[in-house]
Order: C-alpha cells, then sequence, then structure tokens
C-alpha cells in the first residue's frame, strides 16, 4: 500500500510540474532578465530615481543593437537636478533618457551651443543615424550635458557648463579647444523642455544657451555628425518650413528655439547682454 501511494505522489508531482511549466509566459527571442533579490521582492533600485522592478515584467532595455560607441557613451554620469535647476545627484546617461524614468520626473542638465561665423551664419549640424536619440535630425552647433564632475559641476557663472560646451565641440565636430575657450561663451538663459524620441528614448532637460561667434576650424566625428552647413536667417528659416511639412527633421528643442527666441537674437549678436537672463528658466 505505501508504495502504491508513493507512485501516485510522484506521478502527480510530475504533472504539477509540467503544468507549471506550460503555463509559464515564454520571453521573446534575446530578451535579457536581470535576476536578483531586489527585482524578485519588489525592492527599489540604487538608482538616481528609485524604482520597483520585477523580472516577470520589466526586462532589460537591451542595446545589442544601437552603435557600440554610442552605448559606451550611455555610462557617463549627468547631473540631475530639481524642476529649480538645483543639484540632487547624478545618475548614467542611459537612466536620464530611458522615457519610463522620465515619465517619473527624471531631469537633468543640458547644454545647447551656436556657433556664428564671421558672416553671422550658424553653424548647424545634423546629427548622425548612430545617436540613439533623435537620430539624423538636424540641430544648432552642439547639444549635450555636462558631467557630474568637479570642473564641470561648477556653478558661479555657467563655468562648468561652458567647460563641458568646450569638451563636446571637440569630441563633435573636432574644434580645437583653444578656439572655443568657455571665456568666449555667451551664457544667455535656461529653457525647460521634455521629448520623446522613440517609445524608449527621450529627452527632459533644462538647457543652458550658449552662443559664440567665430570662424573655427571643423573637422566632424561621422559617429556624431552625419553633416553640418553654415546657414543664413532666409536659409534657416526655409529648413524650418521644410520640417514642418515633414521633408526634414529638426530636434524639438532647436524647434522650441527657433520658434521662440533665435532669430531676436541672431540680430542683436553684437549686443547680447540685453538677452541675458539667468534668473529665469523658460518652461517649454
Amino acid at each position: 500500500m505505501v508504495l502504491a501511494m508513493w507512485a501516485v505522489l510522484r506521478v502527480l508531482s510530475r504533472g504539477g510540474a509540467a503544468v507549471l511549466k506550460s503555463n509559464a509566459p515564454a520571453a521573446p527571442p534575446g530578451t535579457r532578465f536581470l535576476c536578483t533579490a531586489s527585482n524578485i521582492y519588489g525592492r527599489a533600485t540604487p538608482s538616481g530615481v528609485r524604482h520597483l522592478q520585477s523580472a516577470a515584467r520589466m526586462p532589460e532595455i537591451t542595446t545589442d543593437h544601437l552603435d557600440e560607441k554610442q552605448v559606451q557613451l550611455l555610462s557617463e554620469m549627468c547631473i540631475l537636478i530639481d524642476d529649480n535647476d538645483q543639484k540632487i545627484g547624478a545618475d548614467t546617461k542611459k537612466n536620464c533618457h530611458l522615457n519610463s524614468n522620465i515619465d517619473k520626473g527624471l531631469l537633468h542638465r543640458a547644454f545647447s551651443v551656436f556657433i556664428f561665423n564671421s558672416e553671422e551664419k550658424l553653424l548647424l549640424q545634423q546629427r548622425s543615424d548612430a545617436k540613439i536619440t533623435f537620430p539624423g535630425c538636424y540641430t544648432n552647433t552642439c547639444c549635450s550635458h555636462p558631467l557630474h564632475t568637479d570642473s564641470e559641476l561648477e556653478e558661479k557663472e555657467a563655468i562648468g557648463v561652458r567647460r563641458a560646451a568646450q569638451r563636446r565641440l571637440k569630441a563633435e565636430l573636432g574644434i580645437p579647444m583653444e578656439q572655443v575657450t568657455p571665456e568666449e561663451m555667451t551664457y544667455l538663459t535656461r529653457i525647460h523642455y521634455k521629448a520623446q524620441s522613440d517609445g524608449v528614448w527621450g529627452e527632459h532637460e533644462i538647457d543652458y544657451i550658449l552662443f559664440m561667434q567665430k570662424d573655427v576650424d571643423l573637422s566632424p566625428d561621422p559617429n556624431e555628425i552625419k553633416s553640418h552647413c553654415y546657414v543664413s536667417k532666409e536659409e534657416l528659416k526655409a529648413m524650418l518650413q521644410k520640417a514642418k511639412r515633414k521633408e526634414l527633421e529638426v530636434t524639438p528643442w532647436f524647434s522650441l528655439i527657433a520658434d521662440t527666441f533665435l532669430f531676436q537674437w541672431w540680430d542683436n549678436l553684437h549686443n547680447l547682454k540685453q538677452f541675458m537672463d539667468h534668473a529665469h528658466i523658460h518652461r517649454m
């Protein structure tokens, strides 16, 4: 009798295991799950914005299909801020640009540089197709982020942001650093905007606007920049009209700036002090 009952129990046990296996949700091909105690039990992760993760509900964001060099840059540490641009911490470029985090309020510091030549034409770039956010879009001269480092955290007269701009102008456009010193950049104001690039990636930034007029040497990195050109006001207005007709794409921050302040500032390149506003943040 005991042996008979034991045989029945073994059969039931195997059947139960089979049922459990057949009811388990199948993961999509290539999906990787992060299986840790914090995920299984729903404890908060130690990133800049703490949020619940579940191994069953939230697979890792895969970057396997993205450009290797651009993926490496996702580990850079951006400066986290509140709505008043006060520093509150640091997090990776990757975490700062995930829409799932942006929707929870994650906000970081950024800058946009506008360089004009001696003919008062504006240098534009077209972002490379390798870029993770807004690939192939036309935009102002250079757009990026100060990093959470001592030299770029310094806030007096936005010197840290201007140092970051000098670094990125070299990295993206190959402009020699001695040609774009922080002292030559005019810090005008800040804008706060949010925009989705696609279903996964986006931007949520307080953007420092930096102007400069100088003839510079260019040697763009093709991994960063697909093309570049100098445009007059009339040429830029024609490009913006094409963008409205969906004939080309421009970045949302550049479109916002062009629709509001850009042309007034452009008309006053030699008298920009009247437009310097460091007290207010323009919400767009």
